[in-house]
């Protein structure tokens, strides 16, 4: 029998070689993968054309089409935004660093410290970034669609796993064969389902959130409020923390463009709000418990991601975790570690649990020995 610290030791192995596999074919690997989400998402389209006698080939036509049109309309939409905001680039230094000299004279005036190398850097560097926060907005989104390759690959891919999709079927019911093969349909069918529903539901929870930040953002009387609003929703991909990195753009912006110091903090303010409405109430309602991953293997899996794949590291982490949970839960020896990422229970987080549990053992350990 082979000790269980080599097998433990092989499969750490085999996890390294696989990530650093993963990392050198990444150029091929990471198109692939949103080939596969963009499929799984427009599979109910695409299906639905099917029903109404439309051929296979031209549901899968239709179905890529409509998916190129929303990403690109919402592409065109942010970069355009960029792009005028990047022509105020000047005005907005000027702005900051009138408010950046105040903010340094009260602090000297209040507190007698005075200004030094360190903070006339931080002046210099805060003109020279928002005078080119244009290009570097821009720059930001090259490198974003360059990470997604280029845009004709994951197109080609797309509409093959729709066309061929039944033929892919069969060929995981082959490679399961030991398994039934409804059995193995029936764990495609929920990865299909945790992914189909972590997505809307995440594009569902993104409209919401914009919404309100942007709301926030046009009482206020925030120029470029859409933008601002949009792209902290975006932000929401990083768990906990998204919403509130997303308001630190504005809230500098704010203070670069407006009157008074207070606009900032309200904006702050109402981006913790809607944070706190998001986290307790927007996703658990719509999201629900479809993917139940652990808090913090969620928040490894994104850092992992990004490490590795970059932009799109973070957007495919969290799918890819969840359907690692699952496919971790099919075996008996692997079960463990899909339930070690998945969502604790409340029963886990009340301090008895572990003694109810180490009372337990103990008293079977007891029971085995009176036998014995």
């Amino acid at each position: 029998m082979t000790p269980k610290s080599v097998t433990t030791a092989a499969t750490l192995i085999i996890i390294f070689s696989v990530i650093a596999i993963v990392y050198v074919m990444q150029s091929i690997i990471v198109p692939l993968l949103f080939a596969i989400i963009f499929s799984i998402m427009m599979f109910p389209l695409c299906n639905l054309l099917e029903r109404w006698k439309l051929p296979r080939a031209a549901a899968s036509v239709v179905s890529l089409l409509v998916l190129i049109i929303i990403v690109s309309g919402a592409v065109s939409l942010l970069v355009n935004q960029v792009i005028i905001i990047g022509k105020d680039g000047d005005d907005i230094a000027k702005n900051f660093l009138t408010v950046y000299d105040s903010i340094t004279k009260w602090i000297e005036s209040t507190f007698g410290i005075e200004r030094g190398e360190f903070t006339n850097r931080i002046r210099e560097q805060g003109q020279s970034t928002l005078s080119n926060a244009g290009s570097y907005a821009l720059a930001a989104f090259s490198s974003a669609g360059g990470t997604l390759a280029n845009a004709v690959l994951i197109p080609i891919y797309i509409f093959f796993m729709l066309y061929y999709r039944d033929f892919f079927q069969d060929f995981f019911i082959r490679l399961n064969s030991d398994d039934p093969a409804e059995k193995t349909r029936n764990i495609i069918k929920e990865i299909y389902a945790v992914i189909q529903s972590y997505l809307l539901g995440m594009l569902t929870v993104m409209g919401i959130v914009a919404i309100l930040n942007t709301a926030g953002l046009l009482v206020m009387g925030i120029d470029y409020a859409w933008f601002f609003g949009i792209f902290a929703a975006v932000m929401i991909l990083i768990p906990y923390i998204g919403i509130a990195i997303g308001s630190v753009i504005p809230a500098l912006f704010a203070l670069a463009t407006m009157d008074s110091y207070w606009y900032a903090l309200g904006i702050v303010i109402w981006f913790q709000v809607v944070q706190f409405l998001e986290g307790n109430f927007i996703t658990p309602n719509i999201v629900g418990g479809k993917v139940n991953l652990n808090p913090l293997f969620a928040i490894i899996s994104l850092l992992l991601g990004g490490m590795l794949f970059g932009l799109a590291g973070l957007i495919l982490a969290i799918p890819i975790m969840a359907v690692l949970k699952i496919l971790l839960g099919l075996n008996k020896n692997t079960e463990p570690y899909s339930f070690l990422i998945g969502e604790p229970t409340k029963d886990h987080l009340h301090k008895e649990t572990f003694s109810k549990w180490f009372s337990k053992h103990k008293s079977g350990e007891n029971e085995e020995g009176l036998e014995n």
